[in-house]
């Protein structure tokens, strides 16, 4: 088994502490990784106002409305 530098250096560390071998040591880091259940953070959604003086909710209608105005804006 390979171990990441990080991993094998926690194991040793472990091992070190507990008086316990290289093997014990990654059965025990492996479990406390296991027992460590972190529910899923629900996702919201932040919005913020940008003061846009145009309704984006209609993105159709709002990409037309740009573009009428870059049509203006190039004569």
């Amino acid at each position: 088994m390979r171990l990441d530098p990080e991993v094998a250096a926690a194991a040793e560390r472990l091992r070190r502490e507990r008086n316990i071998g290289l093997g014990e040591a990654v059965n025990q880091l492996a479990r406390a990784g296991l027992a460590r259940k972190e529910g899923a953070t629900r996702f919201r959604q932040r919005t913020a106002n940008v003061g846009l003086k145009v309704d984006v909710t209609n993105i159709a209608e709002t990409l037309e409305l740009l573009d009428h105005y870059d049509a203006e804006d190039a004569r």
